[in-house]
């Protein structure tokens, strides 16, 4: 068994030392005091339980038994960083590269400013960019395969002990109607008025999803589904199209404005939608990810500045 002792930052600090022959330099090196380093050589040649050097006036000698632990430290060492090294490549951690998943709707402002940012800041950064839905992306985070996610917080539980939220903004949701819809766009809609219309629906799992139910749980009937899409961009052409009315988040609004009716819903139905970055807790000090938190966080600054001025 090895002793508690023998670490691996203990063996660094006894290779230096080896390589460099005087504490003081050995310490310059490491950016470490005198006494860290006395303290870690003198910890390790207990953890031995053998000597490993002898006094000379201040000075440490080593003896033949600490340049044959030099030979293996260095070898264990070694293949030690390499370890580290292959471990985070497949975890996709640190190697110029990020993971991003995303909602659809995001893609039109969000990410893109996001991303903007994130290149100013590491120019050298790849990223991969995945789009899904909210529950879709949460399992692929839960399992690795993506280092940071874009979602609704509001539609999808998201353990607070595994994972890191960071709130970008909120949403509000809208009805979006067929421009040949006599509804009056000059008041809020109770959707009791809709009881016999169709509606267009995204699939179980997406962010507007669970909304979409309980509004319609409020309203006290289960709505006619003519379609059901999985993806938003897809569903709001089937509005224009004629297809049905659906409900809408407000960052799509801007977009489609011309091209659908965008209306407020009554009180009752009111809802609002938290947007935010969510990554694991253990990869909270990723370099590429911490750019991405740091763009995140300027990023809802200027949300929230800008909602205030409205």
């Amino acid at each position: 068994m090895i002793d508690a002792e023998i670490t691996f930052r203990k063996l660094e600090i006894f290779l230096c030392y080896m390589e460099q022959e005087t504490i003081g330099r050995a310490a310059a090196e490491l950016g470490l005091s005198n006494v860290s380093v006395h303290r870690a050589l003198h910890s390790l040649e207990e953890g031995m339980r053998c000597p490993l050097f002898t006094h000379k006036g201040r000075n440490l000698v080593p003896l033949p038994q600490a340049y044959r632990l030099a030979e293996h430290a260095q070898i264990v060492l070694n293949q030690m960083r390499q370890g580290i090294d292959e471990t985070r490549q497949l975890a996709g951690v640190g190697q110029g590269r990020i993971r991003i998943g995303t909602l659809y709707s995001l893609t039109l402002d969000t990410v893109p400013r996001l991303l903007m940012g994130l290149k100013l800041r590491r120019s050298d950064l790849e990223v991969d960019l995945t789009m899904g839905s909210n529950s879709d992306l949460l399992h692929q985070l839960e399992h690795q395969k993506l280092n940071a996610i874009l979602i609704s917080v509001s539609d999808t539980v998201v353990d607070p002990h595994q994972f890191e939220i960071l709130p970008l903004f909120q949403d509000k949701i809208y009805l979006a109607a067929p421009k040949t819809s006599t509804l009056n766009d000059r008041r809020a809609v109770d959707l009791c008025e809709l009881e016999h219309e169709s509606f267009v629906s995204l699939n179980e799992g997406f962010a507007t999803y669970n909304g979409f139910q309980e509004a319609f749980k409020i309203a006290g009937f289960k709505p006619k589904i003519a379609t059901r899409v999985n993806d938003i961009f897809s569903m709001v052409n089937l509005v224009q199209a004629g297809v049905g009315y659906t409900l809408l988040p407000g960052r799509l609004t801007h977009a489609y404005r011309d091209s659908v009716k965008i209306l407020e819903l009554a009180p009752a139905y009111q809802m609002r939608q938290t947007i935010a970055l969510v990554f694991a807790h253990n990869q909270e000090l990723d370099p590429y990810l911490l750019a991405l938190v740091a763009e995140g966080r300027m990023y809802a600054r200027r949300r929230e500045e800008l909602d205030q001025r409205d």
